[in-house]
């Protein structure tokens, strides 16, 4: 179906690059008009031709789903749920010791003093930031605490999740709640109607001074539905969330007095430290030896402080060998041990959860962070300019396509998705970048949806099928010896080594939907003249070439 949804776009924009032939600009004349209709007649026949095949393979598609009953699944459904092996990978760290963790000694005071001290009125906590950085853990370890469990009546701990129900939760939580004081669980609970149910979790909470912590919310309106739920009684009750999008925890301020933190990378020295601990914590006493510093501390590095991918790969590390060699060979292929070592997978299934949980409108703007190579920090003129160009931007009554662009950015920011890298001095983010390892997950949602390919090296061959963009970062002159793909809608070129001017020239002359070329910062000296073939292109970067003059044919092109 994917395959074919890229022929119909293609063919819908095809016709439209043939309609402007056959009426170009500055041709009125009669003879002119029939001059170009005659030539589109064959190009006018094969758009037909390729309609009727779409709607034959359409047919056929149709015809195969109904003849072997297939049945849409959601993206968390595989194989290993089916054979009851798949379990969610966010749960261990529900049950992670405090000796297992390492720089969280501030913000575990921090949270405790909000706890413990401040208002006499109903509080929320909340613990914002990407998947991996161990919101979970810390919340959890701050709950457990004995200090904190003994300030409070009654306590209850619930995982929220991306799929749940606000009558499941209160049911979970005055279970939880009559557990820990010995009180009868009341009758009927589970048979009560929704009204009724709050009515209930109200009236036993009305007089005590309770704990909550909702774990993992994603839903933005969550305070809304548990808000009636949890009564203003002026004891010093507190809330607990953890979250990935900054926009749950503002929603909460409608009703509560919140305290946000936002939690951060690991600092260099405990970055250390939680892969130490983690690799060396049952041999060694927990130090690493001498001949495998320098790798050790490339691997770290390449971890880029999150606590979770340190973890993962540390585990993977306590299992190997002791010896450089196969150190290094892990230090190596990170990259592929993400997609095949059993014991990384939990990284990739935790933040792909934050792609999955996208809105349609942003999935293909995160996955536009693919196309940029590891650890670039980007524009956000030159990134958002792309989304407008590529058509990702929903055009909105009273506002600019650079407004929503915008919008859509900062939205990817308070999801936790996007890192801003720099700050202007109006408090507008200038540049970004995203995760490497969130990266690599972009890459491989990239690769499985045919969005784009990344070539990096020279002998690297180009799977041009129906990919619809290709981003460069070796010698682009190189890519030709692989036919250039006439459906690409965006290129981008990162390679300042050589002179690009031949394989822009192929390009303008095969390209038929290009959208985006950037080739900024390259060595290119001048545009052809062919580049007015290019009748979609919406978006060139030249910044940083040698390029001194454009073309006539650019101005029929953005006309």
């Amino acid at each position: 179906m994917r395959e074919a949804s890229f022929r119909i776009e293609d063919v819908i924009d095809e016709y439209h690059r043939l309609m402007h032939r056959v009426n170009p600009l500055g041709c009125r004349s009669l003879v002119c008009k029939i001059a170009s209709l005659i030539k589109t007649l064959i190009p006018h026949h094969q758009i037909a031709s390729e309609i009727q095949d779409i709607k034959l393979s359409i047919r056929g598609i149709k015809e195969r789903s109904e003849r072997y009953n297939f049945q849409i699944s959601s993206s968390n459904s595989s194989r290993e749920t089916e054979n009851g092996r798949w379990r969610d990978p966010r749960l261990s760290s529900l049950f992670i010791t405090e000796t297992e963790v390492v720089g969280i000694e501030g913000p575990k005071e921090e949270l405790s003093g909000w706890l413990l001290d401040g208002a006499a009125e109903r509080t929320v906590i909340s613990v914002v930031g990407m998947g991996g950085l161990g919101k979970t853990t810390l919340a959890k370890l701050v709950f457990e605490s004995q200090k904190v469990s003994a300030h409070f009546d009654c306590c209850a701990c619930v995982t929220v999740s991306q799929s749940y129900t606000v009558r499941g939760l209160l049911i979970n939580m005055m279970e939880q709640f009559c557990r820990g004081t010995e009180d009868s669980l009341p009758q009927m609970l589970h048979k009560m109607d929704d009204r009724s149910l709050i009515i209930e979790v109200r009236q036993y909470l009305q007089h005590k001074r309770y704990l909550i912590f909702f774990d993992d919310v994603w839903q933005q309106d969550f305070s809304d539905q548990v808000e009636f739920a949890m009564p203003k009684n002026n004891k010093g009750s507190r809330i607990i969330i953890t979250t990935r999008m900054m926009q749950v925890a503002d929603f909460f301020k409608k009703s509560f007095l919140v305290y946000v933190h936002n939690l951060q990378l690991l600092p260099p020295n405990k970055a250390w430290e939680l892969y130490c601990k983690k690799v060396f914590g049952f041999e060694l006493g927990g130090n690493c030896p001498s001949e495998l510093q320098d790798v050790s501390k490339e691997i770290v590095r390449k971890c880029k402080q999150l606590p979770l991918e340190i973890v993962a790969i540390g585990g993977l590390l306590s299992t190997k060998s002791k010896t450089i060699i196969e150190w290094q060979k892990v230090s190596q292929n990170l990259s592929l041990e993400l997609g095949r070592n059993a014991h990384l997978t939990s990284l990739t299934k935790i933040l792909s959860l934050s792609y999955d949980g996208l809105p349609y409108y942003l999935k293909p703007c995160i996955l536009y962070f693919g196309l940029y190579p590891e650890d670039y920090v980007i524009n956000h003129r030159r990134l958002t300019r792309q989304w407008i160009a590529e058509g990702f931007v929903q055009l909105q009554e009273r506002r600019t396509p650079e407004q929503v662009a915008e919008e859509y950015l900062s939205e990817l920011i308070q999801r936790s998705l996007v890192q801003v890298s720099n700050v202007g001095f109006e408090g507008k983010v200038q540049t970004c970048q995203v995760h490497d390892l969130l990266r690599e997950v972009i890459i491989r949602k990239m690769k499985d949806l045919s969005f784009g390919h990344s070539v990096q090296q020279d002998s690297e061959s180009v799977v041009v099928g129906k990919t619809r963009r290709l981003s460069i970062a070796t010698s682009p002159n190189n890519v030709l010896r692989s036919t250039i793909n006439p459906h690409f809608r965006a290129i981008h070129v990162f390679e300042k080594g050589g002179s690009p001017e031949h394989f822009i020239g192929i390009l303008c002359s095969r390209s038929r939907i290009l959208k985006v070329l950037d080739i900024q910062g390259t060595l290119l000296n001048h545009i052809p003249k062919n580049l007015g073939n290019l009748f979609h292109l919406r978006y060139i970067n030249l910044r940083n070439t040698k390029v001194k003059v454009l073309p006539k044919s650019v101005v029929s092109c953005i006309t």
